[in-house]
C-alpha cells in the first residue's frame, strides 16, 4: 500500500499515524507486523511524541549536527547534501507490531514522515506481514 503526502516546508515532521492505522484497518490484518518505509533519500520515518516543542527540538538538533551549506561534496550536484545526511541519521523505516487489528504504539508514540528537502510530493510504503 502507498500513502501520498505533500509536505509544505524544507524540513518538517508530518504525523502519519492515522493514515497508517487506516491502512492496517482496511487490510483486516489482526496480528502481524507493519513496516512503514520511504524510498526517498532525503526523508525518513521515525517514531516519537507529537509535541510541538519536541518536534522543533528534533529538527534543531539535526540542523546543529548537519548544518546546511557546510562544504559537502554532494552540494555541487543539487545543493541538498545536508538533507541526505540527516536522512541517514534517522533511517528510512520503522516496524511496528499489529495486535487485534491495531498498531501497537506507546501512549505518546506517533509515526512521523521526516521531510528534509521539501516541499515535495512524497510516497510512503506501508507493508503488512500477517502472523
Amino acid at each position: 500500500m502507498k500513502l501520498k503526502i505533500d509536505t509544505s516546508k524544507r524540513t518538517e515532521l508530518v504525523d502519519i499515524t492515522s493514515q497508517v492505522q487506516e491502512e492496517v484497518r482496511k487490510s483486516e490484518t489482526s496480528e502481524g507486523i507493519c513496516l512503514i518505509s520511504t524510498q526517498h533519500t532525503t526523508a525518513s520515518i521515525i517514531i516519537n511524541e507529537n509535541e510541538n516543542g519536541l518536534k522543533d527540538d528534533i529538527l534543531n538538533l539535526l540542523n546543529k549536527l548537519v548544518p546546511a551549506s557546510a562544504g559537502y561534496r554532494h552540494d555541487r550536484i543539487d545543493n541538498n547534501a545536508d538533507s541526505h545526511l540527516k536522512a541517514v541519521l534517522l533511517g528510512t523505516s520503522e516496524a511496528l507490531p499489529v495486535s487485534e487489528g491495531k498498531l501497537e504504539l506507546g501512549t505518546w508514540q506517533r509515526i512521523f514522515f521526516a521531510e528534509m528537502d521539501g516541499p515535495r510530493s512524497r510516497t510512503i510504503n506501508v507493508t503488512l506481514l500477517r502472523a
